[in-house]
């Protein structure tokens, strides 16, 4: 239960404060930072612990360190901060009374390039006025953007648990990792998973949602990771590359399903069904949609609807 007393004794500057010394690694950071002196900062993260009662930071020479409850606190700070900001973004974009309406997506590189022009035509007609805002990267990048507010939804595969934590999935469709190459690519002659040792491969870096379910595959098949490879999330690099040499791209089916239905590339025919996994909608779990995000999100389930995603 919420301690409403201790709610109203925490003021805005205590969650700065404490969010500028999390930043700055120490007093003198955020204290330069907010153009106070170290003793004032001092003094107010003092304040911050007496009113909650727990300790937050531990100080030594070395700089700051946060307490498990400092931990806990200093996310939620920071979230308070980000949406006290978007607040003010939101007053400075009304116009005659009526407030902007925006939607702020984050997508995995699969998503922007194979869903996502479909849902934002789709929610173009459905609230012509909105302004949609699309981020896409790699998951840990957007789980940071979520987390802060600077985006209000993600769409991609799920992360590792640890990733995880303070935020909803919600299962979209599956989709699976396909290997291509280009039309004419010596290996289409005589496909084999032995060609993955004989030719370039252009494979998910550590940080990609889908490297765990490619690792698994190829551990599946007794093969060992590419010693010819160029790791990248980079579909731009990506499509010019294996366009113009003989590499083999590992990559999410949704991220190059327009080229392989007109021919620009060309999938082997490897049995990948093991690297098929859930794409679903990620969001703060304190968070609830607000009537334009709702039409976003009908706008995402009619575009898988007719695209034909597998849902299963």
């Amino acid at each position: 239960m919420v301690n409403y007393t201790r709610s109203r004794q925490v003021k805005i500057r205590h969650l700065q404060c404490l969010a500028e010394v999390v930043t700055r690694g120490s007093l003198k950071g955020a204290a330069e930072h907010l153009h106070l002196t170290q003793p004032a900062i001092s003094r107010t993260l003092k304040e911050l612990e007496d009113i909650l009662g727990s300790t937050l930071l531990l100080r030594s020479r070395a700089g700051v360190e946060l307490t498990e409850a400092g931990e806990v606190f200093a996310h939620f700070a920071r979230m308070s901060l980000a949406a006290l900001d978007h607040g003010l973004e939101g007053i400075d974009r009304t116009r005659g009374g009526v407030l902007a309406q925006e939607v702020t997506i984050g997508a995995l590189p699969s998503v922007a390039a194979g869903l996502l022009p479909h849902v934002a035509e789709g929610f173009r007609r459905l609230a012509p006025e909105a302004i949609l805002r699309l981020t896409d990267g790699p998951h840990g990048m957007l789980m940071d953007l979520l987390r802060s507010g600077a985006v209000s939804m993600v769409i991609g595969r799920m992360g590792d648990p640890a990733t995880m934590q303070g935020v909803s999935f919600t299962q979209l469709y599956t989709e699976e990792v396909v290997c291509v190459v280009r039309p004419g690519h010596p290996c289409l002659q005589a496909p084999d998973l032995a060609d993955l040792a004989r030719w370039p491969v252009i494979f998910p870096p550590p940080a990609a949602a889908i490297r765990p379910q490619v690792e698994r595959w190829l551990i599946s098949h007794g093969l060992p990771e590419p010693q010819q490879r160029i790791e990248t999330v980079s579909g731009a690099f990506a499509r010019v590359y294996t366009r113009d040499t003989d590499a083999i791209w590992m990559i999410s089916h949704g991220v190059v399903r327009t080229e392989l239905s007109d021919g620009r590339l060309v999938r082997l025919p490897f049995d990948t069904t093991l690297t098929k996994g859930p794409v679903g909608l990620m969001q703060r779990q304190d968070a609830e949609l607000s009537p334009v995000e709702s039409l976003f999100v009908n706008a995402l389930q009619e575009a898988i609807r007719v695209i034909g995603y597998d849902v299963t």
